[in-house]
């Protein structure tokens, strides 16, 4: 005898989905997290909106948890700071201290720092149409010295080495330390006074000593930063609005 028998496929875990908020159409980022525990909506300072399944999540239940996240979403990303491109005559930051972007209109040179009516401004030469990555590229040359050299400063401290400093394009975190020795640090924090950059930097060079966040660990960033809570504090009520910062032109 012979016996045809149906099974209901699991639905799939799409990369993406797509929820209406106030009859605009969002996209949402779609991920399955090894470590997490439970589902979460998550949104990235530099990003759009992402849900995160644990391994064992069913799309199902995700889809639904999502829905009921519509209110949350909303007023969320009514919040969201507007991207500040690079662009001529907009404002960025650099250690803090505002700038205006001023284009010379020569297409060599480089980029260079002024006062214009007695204002701080950063002047960018180029073709326009790769001035906003010349100044991305400047920012990112100002941060690598910067924090090249304040991760010294807090490996001596804490009597550790570190082995490479690179540079990330970073959603949402500020930076990475692996047990090797290496950090990664969100180039940004070159647009954050002095002292932002300095707790970041002491946050993951502790972390070559305790690679965790327990108590020993935040112990050890006080023993080389004691005033770690400024810049701290500083991240979590500015952080957002730091990583809407770059554009194109």
């Amino acid at each position: 005898m012979t016996m045809n028998l149906f099974f209901k496929s699991k639905p799939k875990i799409p990369a993406s989905t797509v929820i209406e908020i106030d009859g605009q159409a969002v996209i949402v980022t779609v991920r399955v997290h090894a470590r997490a525990r439970s589902y979460r909506l998550s949104i990235p300072h530099n990003g759009g909106p992402v849900l995160t399944l644990p391994p064992h999540g069913k799309w199902v239940e995700a889809e639904n948890f999502l829905h009921r996240q519509h209110n949350w979403l909303a007023a969320r990303l009514k919040r969201a700071p507007e991207a500040t491109p690079f662009t001529d005559g907009e404002v960025v930051t650099l250690r803090g201290v505002e700038h205006r972007i001023v284009a010379t209109g020569k297409l060599r040179g480089r980029v260079e720092l002024a006062e214009i009516d007695g204002a701080p401004a950063v002047l960018v030469p180029g073709d326009a149409a790769h001035q906003a990555r010349r100044l991305t590229d400047w920012l990112k040359s100002e941060a690598e010295a910067d924090l090249v050299r304040q991760s010294a400063i807090h490996a001596a401290r804490l009597g550790v080495v570190v082995k490479a400093v690179k540079l990330r394009e970073q959603k949402s975190r500020w930076g990475s330390c692996s047990s090797s020795g290496n950090i990664n640090y969100n180039w940004r924090l070159i647009l954050a006074p002095p002292f932002v950059l300095d707790y970041v930097a002491a946050h993951e060079v502790a972390h070559l000593v305790e690679m965790n966040h327990s108590a020993a660990f935040w112990a050890t960033v006080k023993r080389t930063l004691p005033d770690m809570e400024r810049g701290r504090a500083w991240l979590k009520a500015h952080g957002r609005q730091l990583m809407a910062y770059g554009g194109r032109w």
